[in-house]
């Protein structure tokens, strides 16, 4: 499996499409990126997808449906990583700062206190 950073600007908005819908028809896939390249060219990039073992199809009707084989979990974490490398030098921290800038007087203080409990717990297991 080739790595998720190495994926085209097209690739990408397909992946994305796949994980937010858990699973699509190329047609479906088509309706829902923006600027939608033609339905032989999402077809393409699905084939391409497939063989770089990113996603899977299975046959339903007359069509192919096609899903993620990573879990949303380890593709969010890769993405994560991927941003916190690009616009925030490597360092959690910064990025962590940013989101809290983002969202503080959003955050109940219960949602606080577990980030709270989370920050110790990490520093117990130091």
């Amino acid at each position: 499996m080739s790595k998720p950073d190495q994926f085209s600007r097209r690739e990408r908005q397909i992946m994305d499409v796949l994980y937010r819908m858990h699973e699509a028809s190329a047609k479906e896939v088509m309706e829902n990126i923006p600027d939608a390249p033609s339905y032989s060219s999402v077809r393409t990039l699905l084939g391409k997808l497939v063989e770089k073992g990113h996603i899977a199809h299975k046959g339903q009707g007359l069509k192919y449906v096609y899903y993620p084989l990573l879990a949303p979990q380890q593709a969010s974490q890769s993405a994560l990583k991927r941003v916190v490398k690009t616009f925030f030098e490597d360092s959690p921290y910064l990025a962590v700062n940013r989101l809290l800038d983002m969202s503080i007087d959003e955050l109940t203080d219960d949602e606080l206190d577990q980030l709270n409990a989370m920050i110790q717990k990490k520093r117990k297991t130091k």
